[in-house]
């Protein structure tokens, strides 16, 4: 939709020259469309999968993980397991839960891609991989991209600050 701008002369003296705006196109105006990038997507999810198993290196014999990152308990549980994917539902709440609130993410790992997505954010589930914008729900048009990146940089930080307490059992034998 082309939209033709007023053309004016002017004839200034102190310019000595005549002056012509140019047509408007709205079409041009518009930003690009928004691309996937397949390649970093996928760079992300496998980086993820590598984490979420510093993480939780025995999710094949344990059913949840527990550790604290400053104030905030998390929780990895496995959620389902199938031949080539497991579902973990990470889960955070802060001391100051009041405030600060609860993160709650499902990803899905496919083994035989080594690879970690994102499945639900908070309570958004199934996120489309880009979306027209705006939309009804006002997703931004990666918000998959965002939700994986977000992810990456939490499991990054969950390794960098988590702590677990171990419980030390000694056994004690007579000599």
């Amino acid at each position: 939709m082309a939209v033709a701008a007023l053309v004016r002369e002017c004839n200034c003296p102190c310019l000595n020259r005549r002056v012509v705006p140019r047509e408007i196109n709205l079409q041009q105006a518009k930003k690009k469309r928004f691309k996937l990038d397949l390649a970093e997507l996928h760079a992300v999810c496998e980086a993820n999968y590598a984490r979420l198993l510093r993480l939780f290196p025995d999710y094949e014999n344990a059913n949840t993980r527990e550790f604290m990152v400053g104030a905030a308990r998390v929780q990895i549980e496995v959620a389902e397991r199938c031949r080539y994917t497991t579902i973990f539902q990470l889960n955070q709440q802060h001391a100051e839960a009041k405030w600060l609130g609860h993160m709650r993410v499902e990803v899905r790992a496919y083994h035989d891609a080594t690879m970690l997505e994102v499945g639900m954010f908070q309570s958004h589930r199934q996120v489309a991989a880009r979306y027209q914008y705006p939309n009804d729900k006002m997703f931004q048009q990666d918000e998959k991209s965002q939700q994986n990146r977000f992810l990456a940089d939490w499991l990054e930080h969950c390794l960098q600050n988590g702590r677990t307490s171990l419980d030390v059992c000694a056994s004690v034998t007579d000599s």
